[in-house]
């Protein structure tokens, strides 16, 4: 029994949902975390409330930012279901965020309450004189001793939220009403906080039930972080508006995927990217057909590691598009997919059309342009930066979501994934804010300028990888630039290349600024250094192990 899409339009907020299948069918298993726990659909709405009431009990008004920096697992789903029926809004932040990344993030989505755990705290200490509005944390696991003395605001356990329900708030929020805040990258500026009302994190989950003939009965698989709308919403709310199960594991390894898949029964799972490849440079196994997968979703995916995946291990693999800001308006249909391409809109919901960047008039069929997307019901995307009027309004002209995203769309209406029109790098399934690396990079001491853009990865699939260009008249050291960028940029976003270069060296537009364009053009040049195979710099991780 799913929620009707239209006739249920006001019953697309979290706590709804939840109260929903605890009335039908509480007893069944909604969610089991990989060496952890089960809970039925009853246990989840009980718990819904008993945060609910701790966050109440402890002074949280609705409306009130609550922060986590938490791995996949149960205290990272209580927080969620617990903010939403108190009406609170849940910042999800990225595990690997620190310094001035992780000061940015909590400053500017004006989190008064963080939730993380013990290892996250000790990211807290250096920078606490820095947050602005932060007033409480609650911290899972055991608190170091010492922590409340590095602290000038009060520091509690989790535990205390999980108190005896008293009076259980009873949600308040409409669908048009902000869920959540999660960021995307800046490029010109730094990163942006994606306002999500609660009808377009519904829209992600009934995407999945409606494109990927995902049913009541079948299991997810959920192996990416849950701080990522992929995860939490397209893979993880699918299941609980369903009333389907879920399988988390906290962290994405290659080699226990198969074995997971199939001792969980599994029907479903989503990839991104480089997890293809990981997958598919597992050993083989006997009877590696053998098991329930029936769907995997992938953005983006090669056309070859496709084809190889479904030979393979007997499965369909489809692509997709989207973003924060604008849902997954484009889905392939699983009858009829198309090689390379994203797939086709997904009509209920979206419009999506080709447009000439320029003068926003649409292209014809088979033209290169801007990829732009628009809802068709109200609250069905993003409601705007936070923050950041001017920037909404630079990204919604002309009544469009104007994506960055080249693309084209064919004559039976497949759409197909181009290229980048902006400066934006996405790696491992993270989008990277350039001038946040920049920013970081040029604290460094004798580096006067830098610029950092995307160059392709060394694999299929549309990654990329993060290059540095360092204007210095010094001789400076790779290693030490390394070491720099360990301490004060998160893991995702440490430069794989970097190339020096001389004052004047870098090409400039007639305003003075330097056009990325021709050193995009330029790549992977002879005298560029390459950390990775040097063995100095970490592989670029989705926030887990590759192993």
């Amino acid at each position: 029994m799913t929620l009707h899409p239209l006739r249920d339009m006001e019953r697309w907020t979290t706590p709804q949902v939840l109260a929903h299948w605890a009335r039908t069918t509480a007893d069944k298993t909604a969610i089991t975390f990989i060496d952890g726990p089960s809970l039925t659909y009853g246990d989840i709405h009980q718990r819904s409330l008993q945060i609910a009431s701790g966050l109440r009990n402890a002074g949280i008004e609705p409306g009130t930012k609550v922060a986590t920096l938490l791995p996949n697992g149960l205290e990272f789903c209580e927080t969620w279901w617990g903010c939403h029926q108190a009406d609170a809004v849940l910042v999800g932040l990225n595990t690997e965020l620190l310094g001035s990344f992780l000061v940015h993030a909590l400053n500017l989505s004006e989190a008064r309450v963080l939730v993380c755990s013990p290892g996250q705290l000790e990211k807290i200490f250096p920078v606490i004189t820095q947050l602005d509005t932060l007033e409480r944390i609650f911290v899972t696991g055991t608190v170091p001793a010492d922590a409340q003395n590095r602290l000038d605001i009060p520091l509690d356990h989790f535990e205390r939220l999980r108190g005896e329900v008293t009076e259980a708030p009873v949600s308040q929020a409409t669908f048009q009403d902000l869920a959540g805040l999660m960021f995307t990258s800046g490029t010109t500026g730094p990163s942006k906080a994606v306002m999500m009302p609660h009808a377009h994190c519904y829209l992600y989950g009934l995407g999945t039930i409606d494109n990927l003939e995902f049913r009541q009965d079948d299991t997810y698989y959920i192996n990416m972080p849950l701080f990522h709308c992929n995860a939490l919403f397209m893979q993880l709310y699918a299941c609980l508006i369903n009333g389907a199960t879920a399988v988390i594991r906290e962290k994405f390894s290659a080699s226990r995927w198969l074995a997971d898949i199939r001792e969980h029964r599994a029907t479903h799972t989503n990839l991104l990217g480089v997890m293809t490849e990981f997958v598919d440079q597992q050993p083989g196994v006997a009877d590696e057909r053998e098991h329930q997968l029936r769907v995997i979703a992938a953005a983006p995916a090669a056309p070859t590691f496709i084809e190889r995946f479904q030979r393979r291990f007997g499965v369909r693999m489809i692509e997709l598009y989207g973003m924060s800001e604008v849902n997954i308006p484009l889905f392939t249909p699983l009858a009829a997919p198309r090689p390379s391409s994203c797939g086709k809109p997904y009509e209920r919901y979206f419009e999506v059309r080709i447009a000439d960047p320029a003068t926003d008039l649409p292209v014809p069929a088979g033209e290169v342009g801007e990829i732009q997307v628009r809802p068709r019901v109200s609250a069905g995307f993003m409601s705007g930066y936070y923050r950041m009027p001017e920037k909404t309004l630079e990204a919604w002209k002309n009544l469009w979501f104007h994506t960055g995203d080249a693309g084209r769309m064919d004559a039976d209406g497949y759409f197909y994934f181009v290229d980048r029109l902006k400066d934006c790098i996405r790696r491992r399934g993270e989008n990277i804010s350039s001038f946040e690396v920049e920013t970081a990079l040029l604290s460094y001491p004798g580096i006067q300028e830098c610029a950092v853009i995307a160059v392709p990865a060394d694999i299929e699939g549309g990654e990329d990888e993060v290059m540095a260009i360092i204007v210095s008249d010094k001789h400076l050291d790779p290693a030490a630039i390394l070491e720099h960028c360990t301490e004060n940029i998160p893991r995702y976003a440490i430069p794989r290349y970097l190339r020096f270069a001389k004052t004047g060296d870098l090409p400039r537009t007639s305003t003075n600024k330097i056009r990325k364009v021709e050193l995009r053009a330029q790549g992977v040049t002879a005298e560029t250094c390459d950390l990775q195979s040097a063995g100095k710099a970490p592989a670029g991780t989705l926030s887990g192990t590759l192993s």
